[in-house]
């Protein structure tokens, strides 16, 4: 899981967890655009 932050409440803002998620789908849809599979 590479983005395991996002399954317990971590943040004490929603705000931050707003931001977090945010990359996490960034980095989903750059992966699956480049066709990338690899972790980086």
């Amino acid at each position: 899981m590479l983005h395991r932050r996002l399954t317990r409440g971590y943040e004490a803002l929603p705000e931050r967890s707003e931001a977090m998620i945010h990359l996490a789908v960034t980095d989903l849809m750059a992966r699956r655009l480049t066709g990338d599979n690899t972790i980086s």
